[in-house]
Parts: structure tokens; C-alpha cells; sequence
């Protein structure tokens, strides 16, 4: 029996770690709070003690609820061998568009990966190729016009982009008739051929409105670049098998296929910059089911500069802040209350990366100012005390510094790296600003393309200056700490003036990543 398998046994086993790895970091920060009301003797280190059992619990409910992802993933390849027992493939096969959007993309690299599509297993007669084109620069444009009349692919253009990625899907697919519609970036390269004859016999379930496969980009010799492969992999092997349990799986932008019919009960893509997530939760109100194959079809092109990084992760959270209104608005009574969680923490998640940790920053800013009295211990002190403050100023140090081996850990058991994983912790303090300016961003209303647009792009030599400008508010934050912690060293605070330097090269990686990576 699988239970009884010993590389299944090892499979649970590393499930189970991870578990008990979140929710000791959850109990451990909870029990740090604790310890700072224990110690409070006036309204400005209670009032510090309330936003760190704040902050405390969001991170505790992230974290446990993380738990319950890796965990109820293992329970996915069961759940799939179900599904497989009816899927078939139809005697006759339907009519499939492949649609490829393109904005701006170098011809040459869209002519490669367009010509591994057209070598696609399904017959030709039943296929029809359309380039939806958004590019503004003429030359571009006039160079994918020829390379789609090379390959008779459909060339449908637009001057101006109305409703993002998702307005220039709608203006192909409202004209087209096929009864599938796969999708694929640009940057894309398939590297399986049976693609459709795979994926379309799960579409004999009618009640099947998407199937999407697991999104990964190419490997390379860069740790940059890895690391931000790795990051997405852990969406797509852990947080997607869970959440399509509850039936709500995100359809990724591409690397999938979309039942006509299903697309237009929806209404089509919703045009927000993040449309698939948006299509995703509304396939899930029209009562659709979803399915995640966790297969590599296709690779995209690796992210190699921090700038795209940077652009990729504005645009994210600024979809995902806008997610959140356009979830408790519209969220109906149907669903599990763990499929309303599934949303909820996806619409929150970049905002708990990035806004939750600036504002930890700022709390420990607090703590050094506020003169709490960290202890320094001996080893005697260690093995003797039997002071409940002490314990839990241990537990608060503890709680620290698994926060940061965490996804150390993590890389290191599930992808074989601890500099991977070292660097995906140190993306995230990278990140912090700019996910945080694209959360208030799409608070205010304000254009998401001219604020991801404004990063300015190295051309060719690594520029300081470039680097700075692109990341002023960091550069300005790490100023401030750093102004602080020569305040805390005057006044002999030499842990608080250390930490805060720490902290304060930690928000400064932000330029330092633009600078190294471009």
C-alpha cells in the first residue's frame, strides 16, 4: 500500500517538519508578545507590546495556515489518480486557439518559441494560432506582422492598451470561434508536444471551466535568477496541489487551457493587471471546477535583472490589493470557509511579505528606543536562570531567528540549496517597498503602469546613480536606521545600534540588487 512506501513515508515526514517548523515559529512569536507586556511599565511600551501581538498573530495565522498547504498537498496525486479514471480523450477532437500575447518581446526570441508551437501533437486542421500584439514600438510590431505571415498565424493588433494583458486576450478571443483556448507568454518554450492530447480529456468533466499546469522558467547559471525560479516553485508544488483541492486553483496566465464556453458565462478575462487571478476566482462563483496538472509543459525565460523582478512583483501586488476589494465585494455564500480562506490569503499574501515586515522593522525600532531590557546572558546565567522573562526573551530571539532559516530550510529540504534559500530571504526584504508603494498604489487608484513603468532601465554598464533613483524610499529608510543606530551606540546601546544596522543593510540590499543584477 502507498502508506507503506518508504519514499512516501519520507514525502510525509518532510510534510510534517514543515508543519511543526510554522507553527513553532507561530507559538514562539506569540509567546515574545507575551513577554512584552510582562515587561511594560508605561502606556508607550504597551502600546508597543499591542502592535507586536498584532503583527504577532497576522504572521501566526500566515504561518499556521502555510502549515495546512504543505500539509493537504501530499494528499494531491491521490486526488488526482481519482480524476483519471474518467478522463478521455474525445473520437472527435475539438477546435483549439492558441493564443500568444506579446507586448514589446524580441521578434526573434517570439519566432522561436512560436515555431515549437506549431510542432504541437494534434491535428493541424483543428488548430488555429493568433499573435495578440499590444507592442509600441513600430519596429517591433512590423517585425512580428512578417514572422506571423511566415507561420500563417492570425496577426491581431492594437494601438492602444485598454485593460492590460486581459483586454488584448478579449479582443482576439471574442472573434474567434474554437471550443478551447491554450495559452502561452511570449517568453515560453514548449518543451512537451502533447500539451492538448494530455490536458484536453480532463475537459470531459463539463463542469471543468480550466486546466492549468505548473508554470516554471528555465534554468541558469545565474543564483539570482534560481532563486526566483525556486520562489515561484513553491507556489506551484505546494500552495496550487492544496488550494485545487478546494477547487480553487489559480489559473496562471498561461500554460493552460480555458473552456470557451465557461470563459464567456464569466465574461470573459476581467481587465485588471492581474486577470488571471480575477478569472480564477470568478470561474469559482459560476460554480466551474478547476484542475492543476503539477507538470512542466513549457519554461519561460529566466527573470536575469532585478528591475523585471521588481516590475513582475509591483504588478502583482498592486492586482493582488485590488483582488481584495474585488473579493469581499463580490463573494458569494457558496464555497467551503477554507476556499474563502484560499482567496483571502492570496489577495493579503504579498501585503504580509512586505508590509507586515516593514512594519516589524519599525516595532523593533521601538523596542531599542523604548529602552526593553533584552538581556545579555552568560552561559551560566543560561543553564541556571529560572527567570520567566529571561525564557521568554530567549523564545523572542528564537522566534527571530528561525523567521529568517525558515525558507532557508525549506529550499534546502524541498530543492536541494540553502544559498537559494538564503537569497529568497533576502529578496524579500528587497521587495518589502516596492510591494508595499504598489499596495498603496492600487489603494489610491493610481495608474499601475506608470508607477511599475517608472523604474529606470540599466542599458549595458551598471549605473549607482540609476540604481539609487530606483530605489529612493529604501536608500532613505536605511539612512534612518542607520541615523538611529549611531544614536543607540552614543547612548552605549550597542545590541540596539547592531540591530539596527543589520536591518538597515537589509533594506539597502534593494539597491545593491539593482545595481548587481541591473
Amino acid at each position: 500500500m502507498f502508506w507503506k512506501d518508504k519514499n512516501y513515508n519520507k514525502f510525509v515526514t518532510k510534510r510534517l517538519f514543515t508543519v511543526a517548523l510554522f507553527i513553532i515559529l507561530s507559538i514562539a512569536g506569540i509567546c515574545f508578545s507575551i513577554y512584552f507586556f510582562y515587561i511594560a511599565n508605561n502606556i508607550w511600551m504597551y502600546l508597543l507590546a499591542a502592535a507586536f501581538t498584532f503583527l504577532s498573530f497576522i504572521a501566526a495565522f500566515f504561518n499556521v495556515y502555510a502549515s495546512i498547504w504543505y500539509f493537504r498537498s501530499i494528499f494531491y496525486d491521490e486526488y488526482l489518480k481519482e480524476i483519471d479514471k474518467n478522463k478521455k480523450l474525445p473520437k472527435v477532437l475539438p477546435n483549439v486557439a492558441i493564443i500568444v500575447p506579446t507586448y514589446n518581446e524580441a521578434p526573434a526570441m517570439v519566432e522561436k518559441n512560436l515555431s515549437e508551437l506549431l510542432k504541437m501533437n494534434y491535428p493541424k486542421k483543428k488548430l488555429k494560432f493568433y499573435l495578440a500584439d499590444d507592442s509600441t514600438k513600430p519596429e517591433i510590431v512590423n517585425a512580428l506582422e512578417e514572422i506571423s505571415k511566415k507561420y500563417n498565424i492570425k496577426f491581431v493588433h492594437r494601438n492602444e492598451r485598454t485593460g492590460f494583458k486581459a483586454g488584448a486576450l478579449n479582443n482576439v478571443i471574442k472573434h474567434i470561434k474554437a471550443d478551447y483556448i491554450a495559452i502561452f507568454d511570449a517568453d515560453e518554450n514548449l518543451k512537451d508536444k502533447n500539451f492538448l492530447l494530455d490536458l484536453l480529456p480532463y475537459f470531459n468533466d463539463k463542469s471543468v471551466s480550466f486546466i492549468q499546469t505548473e508554470k516554471r522558467y528555465e534554468k541558469s547559471n545565474n543564483l539570482f535568477s534560481n532563486s526566483v525560479d525556486i520562489f515561484d516553485g513553491f507556489f506551484f508544488k505546494f500552495i496550487q496541489p492544496a488550494r485545487a483541492l478546494n477547487n480553487t486553483a489559480i489559473f496562471a496566465g498561461s500554460c493552460g487551457i480555458i473552456r470557451r464556453s465557461a470563459l464567456e458565462k464569466v465574461g470573459y478575462f476581467p481587465e485588471y493587471v492581474i486577470e488571471d487571478t480575477f478569472f480564477s476566482f470568478e470561474s469559482n462563483l459560476h460554480n466551474f471546477k478547476s484542475i492543476y496538472i503539477p507538470k512542466v509543459y513549457a519554461r519561460g525565460q529566466p527573470i536575469e535583472t532585478f528591475t523585471h523582478l521588481a516590475k513582475q512583483q509591483w504588478r502583482y501586488n498592486y492586482g493582488d490589493t485590488q483582488f481584495i476589494s474585488y473579493f469581499f465585494k463580490n463573494k458569494s455564500t457558496n464555497g467551503s470557509p477554507l476556499s474563502k480562506l484560499d482567496y483571502t490569503t492570496h489577495g493579503f499574501g504579498l501585503n504580509y511579505l512586505s508590509v507586515v515586515l516593514i512594519l516589524f522593522t519599525l516595532v523593533s525600532v521601538g523596542t531599542i528606543f523604548l529602552n526593553v531590557p533584552f538581556s545579555h546572558i552568560d552561559l551560566v546565567q543560561f543553564f541556571t536562570h529560572n527567570q520567566i522573562d529571561i525564557d521568554l526573551e530567549l523564545l523572542g530571539f528564537f522566534a527571530f531567528m528561525l523567521s529568517i532559516f525558515t525558507p532557508v530550510i525549506l529550499t534546502k529540504i524541498y530543492f536541494g540549496s540553502l544559498k537559494q534559500g538564503l537569497m529568497i530571504f533576502l529578496l524579500n526584504f528587497a521587495l518589502a517597498f516596492v510591494r508595499t508603494k504598489a499596495a498603496i498604489a492600487a489603494i489610491f487608484n493610481r495608474s499601475p503602469t506608470g508607477m511599475w513603468g517608472s523604474f529606470r532601465q540599466m542599458k549595458g554598464k551598471k549605473s549607482l546613480i540609476i540604481s539609487i533613483l530606483n530605489s529612493k524610499v529604501e536608500v532613505a529608510f536605511s539612512l534612518f536606521l542607520i541615523i538611529l543606530a549611531a544614536f543607540a551606540f552614543s547612548e552605549s546601546n550597542i545590541a540596539g545600534g547592531a540591530w539596527l544596522i543589520g536591518y538597515s543593510f537589509l533594506y539597502m540590499l534593494t539597491t545593491i540588487f539593482f545595481y548587481k543584477y541591473g
